[in-house]
């Protein structure tokens, strides 16, 4: 769901998948580009207007047609064409190769977020139990059956575990913002 959610959402796939679209245009629009090779063009001197130059017999009343062909066009074309086709076999590759890595990122961060659960549950428990270890040791000291040392031991420990599960919530935190920022949701809304 993580990694179709990420495919989904995700810009940076996104604009893979654009760029791979603009390049395949660009296909076909060099195949047209093979109608550049030709200039068409006409020039009309109406019948009622003389000729300005009588020696040029070329000059003539009506219309006059002409087709120019560019051969450095002719030369170039089958190579624009390739080009095209080589960049959009590109963009494809390029799209597949992060669709493999955003893949590979989704799962190391779904992996990472799984973790820091279990990592926090196993602190918050040991951090309930350690605080119960010392509310009971509270109570002995106060009746005077341990000593001092012992009580103050494992109020450090409650301190430590309590440090300890403070940077869990952390880490757990961190590791959801992760993977929510990756898949472009809240994992809430994640059914």
């Amino acid at each position: 769901k993580y990694i179709a959610l990420a495919k989904q959402n995700n810009n940076r796939k996104k604009i893979y998948e654009e760029r791979k679209e603009g390049i395949k245009t660009g296909v076909p629009m060099s195949q047209l580009s093979y109608l550049d090779i030709f200039n068409a063009s006409y020039f009309y001197r109406p019948n009622q207007k003389s000729v300005v130059d009588l020696n040029n017999p070329y000059n003539v009343n009506g219309f006059q047609f002409g087709i120019n062909v560019n051969l450095g066009n002719v030369l170039q074309k089958p190579y624009m064409v390739r080009k095209a086709k080589s960049d959009y076999k590109v963009a494809q590759l390029e799209a597949q190769d992060y669709n493999t890595m955003l893949e590979l990122e989704v799962k190391n961060r779904y992996y990472n977020y799984i973790q820091q659960v279990s990592q926090l549950k196993i602190t918050t428990q040991n951090a309930q139990e350690s605080k119960g270890v010392a509310e009971s040791l509270r109570r002995k000291f106060e009746k005077g059956e341990i000593t001092l040392d012992v009580y103050n031991e494992s109020r450090m420990t409650v301190s430590s575990s309590s440090s300890a599960k403070i940077q869990s919530e952390i880490d757990y935190l961190k590791a959801k913002d992760l993977l929510e920022n990756i898949i472009g949701v809240k994992l809430s809304e994640v059914k």
